[in-house]
């Protein structure tokens, strides 16, 4: 089997996984084991392979199948809440309601529409995109000093918590303290994800350094291969190089995530027209 088809394989499997555990409690670790990476790794391909973030397409899974049930059964609101994974009536209400735009206690009436979201299924699509300009580099492991905050385990989470750290540090004087601590390669501002092995999932603001701490906090980034890719422009265009990265690049390139940290490197401090590198682990897929 092609390395394409059998990684495409994997994440469908992965979204099988998903439905046959709606009314269950359904584990990300084991998304990631099924799709042969992290769960860190497997939100980020969904979510921008679906256009939208994991825990969204399970919510919408539960309550379309849940509208289903409620509008062709005698099933009492509260058991069908309960069945999906809701404690509280309050809260299946909500997530009913920003879905379908009604109350679950009105489904059964006569007339009331609701929302259909069938099961997600990935396919290769293959279309005439722009080039990528990316290397491949092994590098030892190094050492970084800088400041962190920990990470949700649904990744989307974390979009209000990691701008709101890079704003506090730069208003407080720490960015400034960073910078004039680097002295090692890589040489620029790192924004480091560790959602790797089985440490805790940590986002680190932080410079490769031989310097002193100094109340900071440190972590050795472990020995791996990077693909890396050069950009330019704004937090937006970080966020489209991934997408591509990740879309386009990797199912099929003969690569696949490897057990380590996301890194993106700062390399000028220009928040309009930043120059960077998002840097991402890899190793050669295995030949079946």
């Amino acid at each position: 089997m092609d390395t394409d088809m059998e990684w495409i394989e994997r994440l469908n499997q992965a979204m099988g996984y998903i439905e046959e555990n709606l009314a269950d409690q359904i584990d990300y670790e084991q998304l990631g084991r099924i799709a042969c990476c992290s769960s860190y790794h497997f939100q980020r391909m969904f979510s921008y392979m679906a256009g939208m973030p994991l825990s969204e397409y399970v919510r919408k899974r539960k309550m379309s199948l849940a509208a289903v049930e409620l509008q062709g059964s005698n099933a009492k609101v509260i058991d069908v809440a309960e069945k999906y994974g809701y404690q509280s009536p309050t809260a299946f209400n909500r997530a009913f309601q920003s879905i379908h735009g009604v109350a679950p206690s009105v489904v059964k009436d006569e007339g009331v529409s609701i929302k259909s979201f069938p099961p997600i299924t990935f396919k290769i699509t293959v279309k005439g995109a722009e080039e990528m300009d990316y290397r491949i580099e092994t590098k030892g492991a190094f050492r970084i000093v800088g400041v962190s905050v920990p990470l949700e385990k649904e990744i989307e989470k974390n979009f209000i918590v990691i701008p709101s750290k890079w704003q506090e540090i730069s208003m407080n004087g720490t960015l400034q303290q960073l910078v004039q601590m680097m002295d090692r390669e890589p040489m620029g501002v790192l924004g480091i994800s560790t959602c790797n092995g089985e440490e805790p999932w940590r986002y680190y603001i932080a410079v490769s350094t031989s310097k002193e701490k100094d109340g900071l906090e440190e972590y050795t980034v472990p020995a791996a291969t990077w693909a890396i890719f050069p950009g330019t422009g704004t937090n937006e265009s970080i966020q489209e190089l991934e997408r591509r990265i990740v879309t386009e690049w990797l199912p099929t390139s003969g690569y696949e995530y490897a057990d380590a940290p996301d890194v993106e490197v700062y390399l000028n401090p220009d928040p309009q027209n930043a120059q960077y590198e998002v840097w991402i682990p890899v190793t050669k897929k295995k030949l079946p």
